[in-house]
């Protein structure tokens, strides 16, 4: 019994001491303690992009427009493609519009001056040409059609000038095939771009670079940003599948062939320039595109379109306004026969317009 109650008293010293021991060291050393258990639960998972961004980084170049020597506009590239002394450079149409001399600086600050060969408005794409020697290096090509929503891309440009060269932005690929529709020759929406959606900040100078996936190949090219004060994280690359086609085009032929109708028009909507047309809408008609005139000789005029009709429908596809019709016009070859539903006295007639190219 004496044994029994001595262990016991034992033990009870020996918790005694441990507490009194750890209280002092507590006392004693506080921060070493806190930090031991801070590290112990830190677990990192994430050791960035830095490999990717690596091995794009070279390929990406600064393009600065000028026009009379003055610089009117500056923006992204990357080099894609070479053909024996010569080097091709990605960027957007909007970039060099209007420009009478391009400059290139690439990333170790050396400069070379580019050629046009070519652009189109409407699919935000020119060709840049270089000589070859004076590049680093060509960028690797991937596919957007293997990126998934929610993989991690990047971006590399030039945001507010030369002077941000070579910033890295990163997010996810935030949605695919977006219609997004953008104004082409005004304030008013003409034209819809077939797009994919990241939140990766793009601001003014990043048009044009490239949009990569985390192996550092490019899937896209960067083409506009919505801006709006309740809108943020919002940016648009252009599926590069989709770049590489109209850069072919436009590298065979400097431009892009376009199916042609012949006619000009209005949104149904516009019914103050619709009026000053001589033209008046019933009043259960506010979608679709109003002709206005019609050119003499042109596949309209041919098919019988005239002025007043309301084309509601281009194929299979409805049309509400300008864009969408354009839209649907173009995904056609220039010598295609298609089938365009009007609106004429307040009936539909169905028509069949044999394209020309542009």
């Amino acid at each position: 019994m004496r044994k029994r109650i001595s262990y016991v008293v034992i033990g009870i010293l020996c918790f005694l001491v441990g507490v009194l021991l750890v209280s002092g060291i507590v006392y004693l050393y506080p921060n070493e303690i806190v930090k031991t258990i801070t590290e112990k639960n830190v677990n990192i998972t994430d050791t960035g992009i830095a490999e990717a961004v690596d091995k794009v980084n070279k390929a990406v170049v600064v393009v600065q427009a000028y026009k009379n020597d003055q610089l009117i506009s500056t923006g992204t590239g990357f080099v894609y493609d070479t053909l024996e002394e010569d080097a091709f450079i990605m960027t957007n149409h909007h970039v060099i519009e209007d420009s009478d001399r391009i400059k290139i600086t690439y990333s170790d600050d050396s400069e070379a001056y580019a050629g046009i060969v070519g652009s189109d408005e409407y699919a935000d794409i020119a060709i840049l040409k270089v000589e070859k020697s004076s590049i680093l290096e060509v960028a690797s090509i991937g596919k957007s059609e293997d990126i998934r929503v929610g993989d991690t891309v990047f971006t590399i440009g030039s945001p507010m000038g030369i002077d941000f060269r070579g910033t890295v932005t990163r997010g996810i690929l935030s949605g695919k095939n977006r219609l997004v529709s953008v104004s082409i020759s005004g304030s008013q929406a003409d034209w819809i771009m077939n797009v994919m959606q990241t939140d990766a900040a793009i601001n003014p100078g990043n048009s044009g670079g490239p949009l990569c996936n985390i192996n550092g190949e490019v899937i896209g090219i960067n083409s506009l940003k919505i801006v709006k004060e309740t809108i943020e994280g919002i940016g648009f690359a252009i599926p590069i599948e989709d770049a590489l086609s109209y850069a072919e085009q436009i590298r065979e032929k400097g431009s892009i062939s376009r199916p042609y109708v012949g006619i000009s028009m209005l949104n149904a909507t516009n019914t103050m320039q619709l009026a000053y047309s001589g033209l008046r809408l019933p009043e259960n008609v506010t979608e679709g595109v109003v002709i206005i005139d019609v050119e003499k000789g042109s596949p309209a005029e041919e098919a019988g379109l005239i002025k007043g009709d309301v084309v509601i429908k281009v194929g299979e596809h409805k049309v509400i306004d300008i864009a969408e019709f354009r839209y649907r016009l173009y995904s056609y070859e220039p010598d295609a026969t298609i089938d365009i539903v009007v609106l004429r006295d307040g009936k539909e007639e169905n028509l069949k317009v044999k394209l020309k190219s542009n």
